[in-house]
């Protein structure tokens, strides 16, 4: 009887991992998932900083750290260095959003007016490429991609098109708060 039980139990742990993996890909899509949307945010409130580049550096610093991230929910082994040369490959694959970001730092330069200016676009442009590359990244490791094998000009597409989602996702945010304003003081006459 007892090498029954303990004949039962092997069995049932041996199924538990087998089940447990396979919810996996769908957990890790969307441990990811979130953990993209956290650091696109947080990189919207880098682009705050009033140093110019600084708030750059804040930003690529907040990329490299989420391909760490995601890295680890994939179970991909991480470098530094080659972290470092993806993200500045995918970045220059995608130069109008890199090149505005850039812009975006420098223009902070000029004293109140560019700081202003800055402040406004800067957050915009660095949440949306923050978004884009990290979207970008887990595309590739659900398809069993490693950091090696990662060819930006393969992406760069789909990095646009990620683009257009979050810039869209953000209008809408501020066009449903203009449309309130008006209703309100409708509603209180």
């Amino acid at each position: 009887m007892a090498e029954e039980q303990t004949a039962s139990m092997s069995s049932e742990k041996d199924e538990a991992p087998a089940a447990a993996s396979a919810d996996a890909p769908d957990h890790r899509y969307e441990m990811a998932s979130r953990l993209v949307s956290r650091f696109s945010i947080w990189a919207g409130v880098a682009g705050f900083i009033p140093l110019p580049f600084v708030d750059a550096l804040a930003v690529g610093g907040l990329q490299l750290q989420m391909l760490r991230r995601i890295s680890q929910i994939y179970d991909i082994k991480f470098s530094e260095n080659s972290g470092k040369a993806v993200i500045a490959s995918l970045a220059g694959s995608m130069i109008p959003a890199t090149s505005g970001i850039g812009a975006a730092s420098m223009l902070k330069t000029i004293p109140v007016l560019g700081t202003l200016a800055g402040g406004f676009v800067m957050p915009t442009l660095s949440a949306g490429a923050t978004y884009a590359i990290g979207r970008a990244f887990i595309q590739h490791f659900e398809g069993g991609g490693t950091l090696l094998d990662f060819n930006p000009p393969d992406y760069k597409e789909f990095v646009k098109a990620q683009k257009e989602m979050w810039d869209s996702r953000v209008k809408p945010a501020q066009s449903n708060a203009s449309e309130a304003t008006p209703g309100a003081a409708t509603t209180s006459s």
